[in-house]
Formats: structure tokens, C-alpha cells, sequence
């Protein structure tokens, strides 16, 4: 799986983008965070700011913690987007 990180997500784990082999429990969005939460360190400090994260999967947003994820998809975390 590959994970991006951007804005301040990136900033404070100290890195753009990894390549990770969750357990096979991780099948949904809620999942993966719990279990990169559990990672400790940054992770645990970032997810705990889950309301202040947004995610998409293979390039769509998954508003549902429920989204499924799998060990090829892509996952973006990023903070919200605001236009104006």
C-alpha cells in the first residue's frame, strides 16, 4: 500500500510518501489509521487529530470510515481543503 502524506500531514511525520504492509485486519479506512496511530511517535500525535484529516483512496475521497482499502491501493492523508 502507499501512503501520501501532504500540508501539514507531511510537515509533521517528516515524510511525503511511504510504502507500507498492513495487517490483514487493516481492511478499511478506520482501520488503517488505528494501526498507523499504533505506530507510535508522530503517527500517534497526526491521527490523533482525525478530525482534522481527510483521506482518499485511489485518488477519491473517502468520506465513509468504512471505505475498504487494500495492499495495492493508494491512500492520501491531507487537512482539509478550503476555496475561496
Amino acid at each position: 500500500m502507499k501512503l501520501l502524506y501532504f500540508a501539514w500531514v507531511r510537515e509533521r511525520l517528516g515524510v511525503a510518501e511511504e510504502e507500507v504492509a498492513p495487517p490483514a485486519a487493516v481492511v478499511d479506512v478506520a482501520s488503517l489509521l488505528h494501526w498507523l496511530a499504533g505506530r507510535g511517535g508522530a503517527y500517534a500525535a497526526v491521527l490523533g487529530e482525525r478530525e482534522r484529516l481527510c483521506v482518499a483512496v485511489n485518488q477519491v475521497y473517502a468520506r465513509d470510515p468504512t471505505t475498504p482499502v487494500g495492499p495495492d491501493d493508494e491512500v492520501a492523508l491531507f487537512p482539509p481543503v478550503t476555496g475561496g
